[in-house]
């Protein structure tokens, strides 16, 4: 929700933007427009892993942030402990916690699928097995199947986010603590390609959302869903969950679409980050209502704006795919390298919206039913081949490609039987 990669690509220093006064909404939206969407030919690919936390031997008792900061030790996040050195694992990946206190790591990009699979695997075998020396193990799946949801961050943007969420329903509660999910970091591509990649990794997402669903029970109960976790997005805030518009310009919709986003929490020191109601960005900027009160926001006020945007994809400089649960730990590769085998080259995205074109839209049934929905099935089973006889061009071994084909293809083609 709130750590994201910072790709090299992504220029200028916080320094910089934070004394630079946005001086109107020509200026926020050219602001967004250049730092989310960065050119260039696709070569950087990162992870961020979310997992819900468990007593091994109870995994429906209520955790003990202090226990879990002992397991976590000099990798536990400034959130939890603020004098911790918040160091990162071993092989660099920063670690960073959700209010439920599920833990994250943040693999940075590598240049090659088979050097992020080393890299991950390092850092969580070191988390693992600090976590275990204390009683802990990770979740597998994309909700907490035994607990439910309670805040233990106790930081301002996540209390103004709980006060805000709670009138409109529990989804807020359970997306905060409760929902674990496994994001896919890709460069957005050049000039020429990347309002194709955007739009196929949209209309991609759907049938991976129902092929990877994992959760389906939460908190000891069957919810009859197959992504509980994405329905808890869902019922949050739709201005700020919604799908983007995938056609014309892509950097233009998204940087006019962010200005008009009411204000989720603003920042203000030791005092409460509530903002106010329907202050949208653009107001702010002008100067408008509640906002005749603030200072002018800066390049930080907007880059922060943007961390409060949960839709499927997300650019941040790159495309951060978002709309995958979690999986089991030893289980993250196969879903990344199959959306990375998906988007490598201009022919095959050109596929993918061609056979996701008829399910494109179908979030809630691909939440709601999973593979059991046929047309979401099919399309899933399309994507397996296809990704499948494409993951030669992501650099992993062999006996990996083999592995992952068996099982990507296995999970499509099993469900659509037994359906």
């Amino acid at each position: 929700m709130q750590t994201v990669h910072d790709f090299p690509e992504k220029s200028g220093s916080a320094s910089n933007r934070t004394a630079r006064v946005l001086a109107d909404r020509a200026a926020g939206e050219a602001y967004v427009a250049s730092v989310c969407f960065k050119h260039g030919p696709p070569r950087l690919t990162g992870v961020e892993l979310e997992f819900t936390v468990h007593h091994a031997d109870d995994p429906a008792r209520p955790l003990d942030p202090d226990v879990l900061a002992a397991a976590l030790g000099p990798h536990t996040p400034r959130t939890l402990r603020p004098g911790s050195p918040a160091s990162p694992l071993p092989a660099g990946s920063p670690v960073s916690l959700e209010p439920g206190c599920q833990v994250e790591i943040s693999a940075l990009p590598q240049a090659s699928l088979r050097e992020l699979d080393a890299v991950v695997t390092a850092d969580l075998h070191h988390l693992r097995d600090r976590l275990a020396r204390h009683g802990f193990e990770l979740g597998e799946t994309g909700i907490d199947a035994h607990r439910a949801p309670r805040r233990i961050l106790h930081t301002p943007r996540y209390a103004a986010m709980e006060r805000r969420f709670a009138p409109i329903g529990p989804g807020g509660l359970t997306m905060m603590c409760s929902t674990a999910g496994l994001q896919i970091c890709l460069d957005a591509g050049e000039p020429e390609h990347y309002a194709a990649r955007w739009a196929a990794a949209h209309a991609m997402g759907p049938p991976l959302l129902a092929l990877f669903a994992t959760s389906r029970v939460h908190a000891g109960r069957d919810t009859g869903h197959a992504s509980a976790r994405w329905l808890a997005v869902h019922d949050t805030e739709a201005v700020r969950t919604r799908t983007a518009t995938v056609a014309g310009d892509p950097a233009a919709e998204w940087a006019g679409r962010l200005m008009d986003v009411p204000l989720m929490v603003l920042p203000r020191g030791d005092r409460p980050w509530d903002a106010p109601e329907g202050l949208t960005f653009a107001d702010w900027i002008d100067g408008r209502g509640a906002a005749a009160l603030l200072p002018k926001p800066t390049e930080a006020d907007l880059d922060y704006h943007l961390t409060t945007m949960f839709t499927p994809v997300r650019p941040q400089g790159y495309l951060e795919i978002r709309y995958l649960d979690a999986q089991p730990p030893d289980e993250w590769l196969a879903p990344v390298a199959l959306v990375s085998a998906l988007l490598a080259r201009p022919s095959t995205v050109d596929k993918v919206r061609e056979l996701c074109a008829p399910v494109a839209d179908r979030w809630t049934a691909a939440a709601r039913r999973g593979l059991a929905d046929p047309e979401l099935a099919a399309a899933a089973a399309a994507l397996a081949d296809l990704g499948c006889a494409e993951l030669g061009v992501t650099g992993l071994a062999e006996e990996s490609i083999t592995e992952i084909s068996e099982s990507v293809q296995g999970r499509a083609y099993r469900s659509r039987s037994e359906a």
